[in-house]
């Protein structure tokens, strides 16, 4: 799959989540085939829409079905932004992300032709709480949860890569969408003049536009230099205050609200500490240094393009 003349098979894990559903027809767009990985009988595609069957839980892989599939865009998982972080919940995160990519990476290892590339989605999750420090993709790891799932999540494609296979681990910051996720859950409060930094707001969110991270996708599975780490975020991060206030500004309300971090913490527990409260300056070093070009540089950009506004 070297370069982005030769149209290729691609398989997707997650492709009717939130990045999922708008990676597919960008890939069919450009001339690619998208086979579907779907769980159990569940998944039912369109009409004549290629699938393939596969059980994260046992590994079980329609090997057959992929035949001739050039990468696998590995993007399915349990949601860390929705419901309080039982421990069960907590387990179900980690399961998700751990255990079943070790068991998709290990069944590609063993087919008789695997892919090529796998790319396969983690976040920036893995620097944990940071401060103000300028994050690269040879930065240490953090602590905390979501931190340790990072590193176990990265680390689970290891059989696809000592098999040969070119894995890129994809570590994505907030991506911006109307339609789900951080911005969406942020929009009504927002709209109503309800909205705000949230804790101090001095903490650094690490952002991308979708189309931005569909194209970086695109990109690390037509860039065959591209393998290990690499940031999925826009080259401007900013605090949680300066995202409050572009976001007021954009739809043209007051961002006055803030959400004190006792409050967060009382709402959400050790998600708002790891999510919201956490600071992850994050800088996209290898996908400049291998020629990617930003179509959303800057938040207010972004944030304008996304809502129409």
């Amino acid at each position: 799959m070297a370069g982005t003349a030769r149209a290729s098979t691609v398989a997707v894990t997650g492709a009717s989540g939130l990045v999922g559903s708008a990676l597919v027809p960008a890939l069919t767009s450009t001339g690619h085939r998208v086979l579907r990985l779907v769980r159990g009988a569940g998944g039912a595609p369109a009409a004549g829409e290629p699938i393939a069957r596969w059980d994260p839980e046992s590994g079980a892989l329609e090997a057959s079905a992929l035949a001739g599939v050039d990468a696998l865009v590995h993007l399915a998982g349990e949601s860390v932004a929705s419901g309080r972080w039982t421990e069960s919940k907590k387990r179900r995160i980690r399961s998700s992300r751990v255990d079943a990519t070790r068991r998709l990476a290990g069944a590609l290892a063993r087919l008789e032709r695997p892919p090529r590339v796998l790319v396969t989605a983690s976040a920036v999750g893995y620097y944990g709480d940071r401060g103000s420090e300028l994050l690269r993709e040879e930065s240490a790891p953090g602590a905390g949860f979501l931190a340790e799932v990072c590193r176990e999540w990265e680390a689970a494609t290891e059989p696809a890569a000592h098999a040969g296979i070119r894995v890129v681990r994809l570590r994505i910051g907030m991506a911006l969408s109307r339609r789900g996720g951080a911005l969406a859950t942020m929009l009504t409060p927002f709209r109503l003049g309800a909205g705000g930094p949230v804790g101090g707001g001095a903490q650094w969110v690490s952002w991308i536009a979708l189309d931005d991270l569909v194209r970086a996708i695109h990109h690390a599975l037509t860039t065959d230099t591209l393998v290990g780490p690499v940031n999925a975020v826009a080259p401007e991060p900013v605090t949680n205050r300066e995202l409050a206030r572009t976001l007021g500004r954009v739809l043209g309300r007051p961002a006055l609200l803030p959400l004190p971090a006792v409050a967060a913490r009382l709402l959400l527990g050790q998600m708002a500490d790891e999510l919201l409260l956490a600071s992850a300056r994050v800088e996209p070093a290898r996908l400049r240094a291998t020629g990617f070009t930003f179509r959303h540089a800057t938040l207010e950009d972004a944030l304008r393009h996304e809502l129409g506004r």
